[in-house]
């Protein structure tokens, strides 16, 4: 049976949609909310979500859980995590979804925002991918070869990650900072040797029969997703209250997600333009092994690693304790941030 192949003109709008994912700013995220959201619910009150295609919004309304809220939600779509914390700091946005790195940037820029809920996944979507037929065997062999990486992302930290372990560091490899839909099209041209990416781009590059995964961040990066609210918004009791529901509903959605995979993959690929195979492989992969999880000890050391890492490096502008932008009051009885993401069983 042949394989699709895709074009790279299918990441366009997934360069758009799915980057908040990794936490970098596409070259249109200047423009930061895309507006002409819909608005959920009934009552006095409203919660302003920002939030990206394909993301909380689509999966809330896949589960069933947008049916009885008894205050409004209005949305706002963003291309990145950047320009939606940026409106979190600002206080058009409530709260909104984010991968593990918009906040340690957020925060290292003076940002007022607050980490109030967090999901473990696993990390086998966040990947060095090389082309199939290449030479690379191992992380070690990057040493002189260059690399293409989204500059801030989750998926710059963890191709940090992987060097380290192997023994080198950036300036031991020529990086190549590109965005998606630039680096998939220096990557199938041969104009690059690696490309350090997330899901579902892992998931494009494989299904496509373009290239094979060389190392992923399994073991090496956090996993962790958030959501982050703006303080202001916390200290509204209201609000607040608004705010603990609306995490309810999101775990409940995560467990429908997975239990219900080639449902949720069917609504996630009409909402973002992802061919269905591409995105049951991401779900699978990635996607829907999320756990909701406290906010907790690990989470703070965890991403503190992450800030140190990158004010090493001074790609933000101040060290900060990542301990003071976090707030615990709706960790629950949630299970601690170690908890094993959930896997699927072999089909």
């Amino acid at each position: 049976m042949r394989r699709r192949r895709l074009a790279p003109a299918l990441l366009l709008p997934l360069a758009l949609a799915l980057a908040a994912c990794s936490g970098s700013s596409s070259a249109s995220s200047s423009t930061g909310g895309l507006g002409g959201g819909t608005t959920d619910g009934k009552g006095s009150l409203t919660l302003n979500v920002g939030d990206q295609r394909g993301g909380s919004e689509a999966v809330l309304r896949a589960a069933g859980e947008l049916d009885d809220l008894t205050y409004k939600i209005k949305w706002s779509t963003f291309t990145s995590g950047p320009p939606l914390l940026e409106a979190v700091n600002a206080k058009a946005v409530d709260l909104g979804a984010v991968g593990n790195t918009p906040p340690v940037f957020a925060a290292g820029a003076g940002s007022k925002i607050t980490v109030v809920a967090a999901s473990h996944g696993t990390a086998h979507g966040e990947a060095v991918v090389v082309p199939k037929d290449s030479g690379l065997k191992r992380t070690a062999d990057l040493k002189g070869r260059s690399v293409a990486v989204a500059q801030g992302s989750s998926a710059h930290y963890q191709l940090i990650a992987s060097l380290k372990k192997a023994g080198l560091s950036l300036k031991d490899i020529h990086v190549k900072y590109l965005q998606p839909a630039d680096a998939l099209a220096a990557f199938t041209g041969g104009k690059v040797d690696a490309w350090a990416v997330w899901d579902p781009y892992t998931s494009q590059v494989l299904r496509a029969g373009k290239g094979r995964i060389l190392t992923d961040g399994e073991g090496l990066v956090n996993g962790l997703s958030f959501q982050v609210a703006a303080p202001g918004a916390l200290k509204d009791k209201k609000k607040a209250a608004a705010v603990a529901d609306y995490l309810k509903r999101l775990r409940t959605a995560q467990d429908w997600v997975f239990e219900h995979p080639e449902e949720w993959a069917k609504v996630w690929a009409k909402d973002t333009g992802l061919p269905y195979e591409v995105a049951l492989d991401s779900v699978r992969r990635s996607q829907g092994t999320r756990v909701p999880v406290a906010i907790d000890r690990n989470v703070v050391t965890s991403e503190q690693a992450i800030v140190d890492t990158f004010a090493d490096l001074k790609l933000i502008p101040r060290r900060v304790d990542f301990r003071d932008f976090t707030d615990t009051r709706f960790n629950g009885s949630l299970p601690p941030s170690t908890t094993e993401p959930r896997t699927y069983k072999e089909s």
